[in-house]
This record gives structure tokens, sequence and C-alpha cells, in this order.
């Protein structure tokens, strides 16, 4: 399966100066997509952009939600063991990849996230619509699906991988419905034998009830509360994680229909 994996060129490792570096080549659902890099790693002046053929494109945009054979793409912001706060510019021309910051400063985890972290391109939980009383009403976030991909490997940010989903977490953060998506990256070592959410603790011991109590906690040396989750904090299975992706894939085109409010948010028109 070492096809399946994306990284075809060599990672530039200084991510030190200004000018623009060059690059990774990415393959996968994502052919020819590679990225160039510019500003101070971990400043935010840093931004991650996308380009395929000489063209900026959008990772959130241009490229594709399914990579074939039930698997998706996700889009890694945030490796495992890493603390920076990278993510999907939503409001910016291109969509890059930049460091979230708060009052001007980068945002930082106050502890390592334990599994990679990104996104599923071409989703969106709509803000405009509430969930049902499962999760307290709540609606969504106004960002693209969330995933925490609990392989082996360290993803790279950046990278584009087909990934199988496992599960999903219906976490409430200040009154907002933030799915996580748990999946696992098709070239992982025991993705053939993982196929729903109650396979994973054999493979991966402790890794669901984590996922569910980091997020519950991450906010907390901020002085914020900790965060809620819906369904009785259960987390659901393979089934119900892909209509979450589905639902959330539908809001997503509508979004670009035009017949969702998009605000702030920059949709490549």
């Amino acid at each position: 399966t070492m096809g399946r994996n994306l990284l075809h060129s060599s990672r530039v490792l200084s991510r030190l100066g200004a000018e623009p570096r060059l690059v990774t080549s990415l393959a996968g659902g994502a052919t020819d997509v590679s990225f160039e890099e510019s500003g101070e790693f971990g400043t935010t002046e840093y931004v991650m952009t996308f380009k395929r053929g000489g063209e900026t494109i959008s990772p959130w945009h241009d490229v594709p939600l399914e990579a074939g054979e039930g698997l998706y793409n996700m889009l890694t912001e945030i490796p495992k063991m890493t603390l920076k706060k990278m993510e999907v510019a939503t409001k910016v021309e291109g969509n890059p990849v930049m460091q979230d910051e708060k009052k001007g400063k980068a945002r930082l985890y106050h502890g390592p996230i334990f599994w990679n972290y990104g996104c599923l391109p071409q989703t969106w939980e709509d803000p405009n619509i509430a969930g049902g009383p499962e999760v307290d009403g709540s609606a969504g976030d106004n960002d693209p699906l969330d995933v925490v991909e609990i392989g082996a490997a360290s993803l790279s940010m950046g990278s584009i991988t087909p990934v199988k989903p496992l599960g999903v977490l219906s976490m409430i953060d200040d009154g907002e419905l933030d799915w996580k998506l748990i999946a696992i990256s098709a070239s992982d070592e025991h993705a053939d034998k993982i196929n729903d959410i109650d396979d994973i603790e054999q493979y991966y011991p402790g890794t669901v009830s984590g996922i569910r109590e980091w997020f519950r906690w991450y906010k907390t040396p901020d002085g914020k509360p900790i965060n809620g989750f819906g369904h009785g904090e259960k987390a659901l299975g393979k089934e119900q994680a892909i209509e979450v992706i589905k639902e959330t894939n539908a809001h997503y085109l509508a979004l670009m229909e035009g017949k969702a409010e998009a605000g702030k948010l920059w949709l490549g028109k």
C-alpha cells in the first residue's frame, strides 16, 4: 500500500527565512499538487500555498473529497506530537494553511496532540443549521470537517492522505457543533483490520477515549471550560461517520451554489 502514500519528493527541512520554498508533490486523490512556504514557521507570517501546474489552488475547494475505494482525502494541518495550531484559512484567498492566531499572536496547543489532525476538503459545518436534541441543538462551527487520524506514522503538514473513516465524536465547543471524524490512513499497517470504531481498541488501545479526553480538556489552560459531547459522549461508528461526511459535503455544495450564507468565507469566486 505504499502506492497510497503521498509524499513523492524531498521536503525542505529548514522552515526559516521569508523566501517561498518549494515543496512536496502529493499523490493519492490529489495528484500533481505541491506547495510553497513563505514566512517563518511558528509565526503569524507563515503561509503554505498550494499549487497545481504552477497555478495556486485551494486545498479546500480544489482537492477531491473522495479518494476511491471508500476512502476520503485528508489534508493534514497539524502532524502528531506537535504544538503549533495550523489550519486552512477559510477566509483568505486561496485558502492557504496558516498559523492560527489570537489577538495577533500565534496560537499553540499547551501540550502536543497525539494524533495527526486535519480536515476533509469540500466539506463544511453550516452555522445556520441547528442540530437535533442529541447535540443540544448546536449548529455547525463554519469550518471544514475535522479529522483525527490515528495511524502510527506522522503525516507531514500539507500532505493529502487517503483515509478510512472509522467513527465520529460530536464535540460541542462554546455552543457550536464541531464534529471530530476518527479515521486511519489507508497505508497504516493495521488499516485492513480496523474497519469500525470498535476495532480500534485491539490495535491502538486507549485511542478513542484518549481523543475524547484530549479535546475535552485542551482549552482549559486558557481559562476556558471543558468541551462537551453530544450523543451521550458516545463515539459513533463508521456508518454514522459516513453520514456526517455526506451531510457536511451537502452543506458545502449548498454553500458553493449560493444556497447558504457564506459570510467572509473565500469560495474562489
